[in-house]
């Protein structure tokens, strides 16, 4: 019994042997090996872009969005989805590329992509009264069917009059909602409340408060923010103190960082400084970590309280807790660190930022290149711009205008021309910039008593395409100059 136990262990172990451990045959095993291995070996393949990473970093207002949408969506295994179409039209208004936002979402109800409910018509609408203006929404509203004039698009309208300060049609149009029965939310409210806000009449906003709470709409954390700073600007510290308490009695209500911000902001106005900083602790408390807009507004503060440390502090915690940093971030840090004086902490932010990967734009060095000319620092700028020449980034006119209205200041005539020259090198129609009267009249009168004919010919070329020019003016410098050159061709030839 034992030996034969036996025999058939030694078989097993022979079969073994033959198989290996994988049970294949040593052939098998080996072919099965070297496929895992080259499995292995092989890169993973790379996941495709999404459509919003290809857009994000097109930062520039001007970028058309639409034909690269249209290049994303050619590629094999790429589908264009609605929610994902609305979500970009949404983030883009977000961060307030409204021009980008009308253009996609005009081509997706053209295309057919989206079938526009009320809501989508309502921030359709905004965006033309953005672009266009009113009389452009009004016409957009006019020609909405009856079945989507619903509460939505009424109050896109009312927006767009509130916006442009429009006090009569904001209020006619405010009365045919109530009219109709669509104030039932408090944003018609809030909208109003904001009308008298950037009015200056603040004394206003208490009763359109009250005249909402008895319709029986309980206000939200904007319709407080917007009363609390109503009696800010009036120096009421009494009552913005009397409607916080209340805010935080209403048990449906969660104070925000926002609004202990709003209540910082009137207390330093008011130079309360303790009760300012007892107010930022509260909305640092109330921050969600994530959030940079938030950092960026703390540190605002912190900068009008002139607290270094704080803002220092509040930038490394925006740094460790958030994981994106776009462009506006390092705007708002470069802005207070020029303010604070803090000039070299401000030169290590932008290398931060032009090692971050964000798109490049020289709205966040043109901050730099403000502070260096409110320093005096105007051979830095220089210096940075030259730098940038030299990595084949061509600064836009308003960067090399930054630095020549420096040198205006200074009275150096020499260099206003050099830089003014450079920039209306590079000057495109609808850029932003265009050269002041002053400088123009400082750069003619120093051509048509120094300047030589090409040179005056040259800017007078390069003017014209910017800006109307003062004809007499060009006329004396280029004759005075040509007059110039036709006496030394005579004393040459003497």
């Amino acid at each position: 019994m034992a030996s034969s136990s036996l025999f058939a262990a030694a078989r097993r172990l022979l079969r073994l042997g033959g198989r290996g451990r994988s049970g294949m045959p040593p052939s098998r095993a080996a072919a099965s090996s070297s496929r895992s291995n080259s499995k292995e070996k092989r890169p993973p393949r790379a996941r495709p872009l999404s459509l919003q990473s290809r857009l994000w970093p097109l930062g520039h207002p001007g970028t058309l969005l639409v034909p690269e949408i249209e290049l994303w969506a050619a590629r094999p295994g790429n589908r264009l989805r609605s929610v994902e179409l609305l979500s970009i039209v949404k983030e883009l208004r977000k961060r307030r590329r409204h021009r980008q936002a009308l253009e996609v979402s005009e081509w997706m109800k053209l295309k057919g992509h989206v079938k526009f409910l009320p809501k989508d018509h309502a921030v359709h609408l905004d965006l033309i009264g953005e672009i266009h203006g009113v009389g452009a929404a009004e016409t957009y509203f006019n020609n909405l069917s009856d079945n989507d004039k619903t509460e939505k698009p009424y109050g896109a309208l009312l927006y767009c009059y509130t916006r442009e300060l429009l006090v009569d049609k904001a209020l006619a149009h405010f009365q045919k909602m109530k009219e109709l029965g669509f104030l039932f939310s408090t944003l018609p409210y809030n909208n109003l409340m904001g009308l008298y806000t950037n009015l200056g009449q603040h004394e206003r906003v208490p009763s359109v408060m009250a005249e909402m709470k008895s319709n029986g709409i309980i206000p939200d954390n904007f319709s407080y923010r917007i009363c609390i700073n109503s009696y800010g600007a009036r120096a009421d510290i009494f009552g913005l103190e009397n409607t916080l308490e209340e805010m935080e009695c209403e048990p449906q209500i969660v104070v925000d960082w926002n609004t202990y911000a709003v209540v910082a902001n009137n207390y330093i106005k008011g130079n309360l400084r303790e009760k300012a900083y007892s107010a930022l602790q509260k909305a640092e408390s109330k921050l969600d970590k994530r959030n940079s807009e938030s950092y960026n507004h703390l540190t605002s503060l912190y900068c009008h309280l002139g607290d270094k440390s704080e803002v220092k502090r509040l930038w490394a915690l925006q740094m460790s807790n958030c994981k994106r940093h776009i462009n506006k971030d390092y705007m708002t840090m470069l802005a207070v660190l020029v303010k604070l004086d803090e000039i070299e902490e401000a030169e290590s932010v932008l290398k931060e930022w032009e090692s971050s990967g964000n798109a490049f734009d020289f709205h966040v060095p043109n901050i730099l290149l403000t502070g260096y000319r409110q320093k005096d620092l105007l051979d830095k700028a220089e210096m940075l711009l030259d730098d940038f020449l030299k990595r084949g980034k061509v600064p836009p006119p308003s960067s090399w205008a930054i630095v020549a209205i420096g040198y205006a200041e200074k009275g150096n005539v020499v260099k206003t021309y050099e830089l003014t020259k450079n920039a209306l090198r590079v000057y495109t129609p609808n850029s932003g910039w265009i050269p002041s009267s002053s400088m123009i009249e400082m750069i003619l009168q120093y051509l048509r008593d120094e300047g030589e004919l090409k040179d005056v010919e040259t800017f007078v070329d390069l003017l014209k395409v910017a800006v109307p020019v003062n004809s007499d003016m060009a006329e004396e410098a280029l004759s005075r100059a040509r007059a110039r050159e036709e006496k030394k061709a005579e004393e040459a030839n003497a």
